[in-house]
């Protein structure tokens, strides 16, 4: 049998998608190609975080519904040893140590015990563990072996950084929502027919390929930035 796709979180993918691929435009116009255009104040900073949130809470509703959490879990894991391993290579001063991926392979690797809580239960802890960010985000520590918490030194580098503590709450968050919601694993409503919105949109379709698309985006960025900087020194001469 055919899988039915709840169209309203392909889309919310999608659109996570487009905003992560305008911050790293910028990020990589700053960090890599030396432009004066800031990625961590104004619209910028609010368009990286935004995109984050959506993606942690969306695979919270995902892995509320979804079986087969930990073989997803395990290759998004393998995914993120590889990514951290190229980026070490490529410049070790914007490797990532424990980005998104890293994240989501943990929450979900988790979700197979924590969607068997009550919804309620998991948006106390949820609550409990943003709040708890805010209390560590003052800790000065003098080690890096619980990064992946978030305490860690001046000296820890991760260009691309989700910690579990504040994220989980959001990833709590979105499996309370998904099994209060989508407790029919069925869409909340219609599709809308508006060709913006349909199912076989450009970003309901990107939304489908969200894991395929964060591998390569990054590699065509910074491909495409260099051929411009090619194209704009040739025409310079």
């Amino acid at each position: 049998m055919k899988k039915t796709r709840i169209w309203e979180i392909d889309f919310l993918r999608g659109i996570a998608l487009i905003l992560m691929i305008y911050f790293h435009i910028v990020f990589d116009l700053n960090e890599i190609f030396g432009y004066n255009v800031s990625y961590s104040t104004g619209f910028n900073y609010y368009a990286g975080k935004a995109a984050g949130i959506l993606f942690i809470f969306v695979a919270g509703i995902s892995s509320a519904l979804t079986e087969g959490n930990i073989g997803r879990a395990l290759k998004i894991l393998g995914l993120a040893v590889l990514i951290t391993l190229a980026t070490y290579l490529y410049d070790r001063e914007l490797v990532i140590t424990f980005g998104i991926l890293h994240f989501l392979g943990v929450c979900i690797l988790l979700a197979p015990v924590l969607r068997r809580l009550p919804a309620a239960l998991l948006l106390a802890a949820g609550v409990g563990v943003v709040y708890l960010g805010r209390l560590l985000s003052g800790i000065t520590v003098t080690h890096d072996a619980l990064f992946f918490l978030g305490l860690s030194t001046n000296a820890f580098v991760s260009s691309d950084y989700y910690p579990l503590i504040p994220w989980f709450g959001v990833f709590l968050f979105g499996l309370a929502a998904g099994k209060t919601f989508y407790s029919q694993k069925t869409s909340l409503w219609p599709e809308p027919s508006l060709p913006f919105l349909s199912h076989d949109n450009l970003i309901g379709k990107a939304g489908r390929k969200t894991l395929l698309i964060y591998i390569l985006h990054q590699p065509c960025i910074i491909a495409a930035i260099t051929v411009f900087e090619k194209v704009k020194d040739l025409l310079q001469l």
